[in-house]
């Protein structure tokens, strides 16, 4: 039982995805309370002039060591009976299998043209096969 608990322990893995929207001085919250930054949160959604960008804080595991590559992949509006789509490449190095923190961050120009995301997924990569996964509940 104790090793099956260890294995499953160093499987690859996102565990979780918080996207954050960002406010024009690169903000998520006015302070470290989580009251504060849920509150500012819906202040950003209800008032999206006020937005300069999206940050995803993603809680991951590689399982081994190595160079493995984060991808967040972005659904937005419909436009011409196209699907916007974005996908943000980040390269990241596991030295051991413990969890760890990654910031991806979608800002500037471009997040304003692409306009409300409206499903996303975060997927761990090592060449060209995918580790693990975790995505909104939208994703198609």
């Amino acid at each position: 039982m104790v090793l099956a608990g260890l294995a499953s322990a160093a499987s690859p893995a996102v565990t979780k995805v918080l996207p954050h929207l960002l406010d024009k001085d690169g903000r998520n919250a006015p302070s470290p309370s989580l009251f504060d930054r849920d509150a500012y949160q819906d202040w950003l959604r209800k008032n999206p002039e006020e937005q300069s960008g999206l940050r995803y804080d993603i809680h991951w595991r590689a399982g081994e060591a190595g160079e493995f590559v984060l991808k967040v992949e972005l659904l937005g509006r419909v436009e011409q009976g196209k699907v916007n789509r974005k996908t943000i490449e980040t390269p990241v190095t596991s030295k051991q299998s413990r969890l760890r923190w990654t910031a991806v961050t979608f800002a500037g120009e471009e997040f304003k043209q692409f306009g409300p995301v409206v499903a996303w997924r975060v997927s761990l990569w090592k060449g060209d096969q995918m580790f693990a996964k975790h995505q909104s509940f939208l994703w198609e």
